[in-house]
């Protein structure tokens, strides 16, 4: 009789072992993804001077805020990395009254790619003229206005 207990409990333990490890895999699989996800693509950074092209700026009062609008596209031959935008407002005297916080893409400039820049100033009494500055990580970039985007 001593010999039927241990057969039963070492097989009653294979089963607990056997069912457990099922029970794992399963939850395993479960947590999978159902598709792979496409593998990220490095990209070299352009580096140096780019050129870039943009459209004119409509800039307008917006309660406490002045509203600069304008786009913008890299005609460099590859990505801008930290591509960002400033934008400083000065008076008749030259001094500077007023800014906005840098615009800055998050992602890569891919070439022939479009962004839309909005670039919001307090508005200042005295504010004359305004300069706007473009670079990105690897240098500064080279800006050429035009009525409208070419293909």
């Amino acid at each position: 009789m001593i010999g039927r207990r241990e057969t039963l409990v070492v097989i009653a333990g294979a089963l607990l072992v056997a069912s457990t490890g099922a029970a794992y895999a399963q939850a395993a699989a479960a947590k999978a993804p159902q598709t792979a996800a496409a593998p990220t693509k490095f990209v070299t950074p352009f580096k140096g001077e780019a050129a870039i092209e943009m459209t004119p700026g409509v800039t307008k009062r917006e309660g406490t805020l002045v509203v600069t609008t304008f786009k913008v596209k890299n005609v460099a031959p590859g990505p801008l990395i930290g591509f960002k935008v400033d934008e400083y407002w000065y008076n008749k005297k030259g001094d500077t009254v007023s800014g906005s916080p840098s615009f800055r893409i998050q992602k890569p400039f891919m070439p022939g790619d479009i962004v839309e820049v909005t670039l919001k100033s307090p508005y200042a009494t005295d504010m004359e003229r305004r300069m706007t500055m473009f670079a990105h990580t690897n240098g500064k970039a080279k800006v050429k206005q035009v009525p409208k985007f070419s293909s």
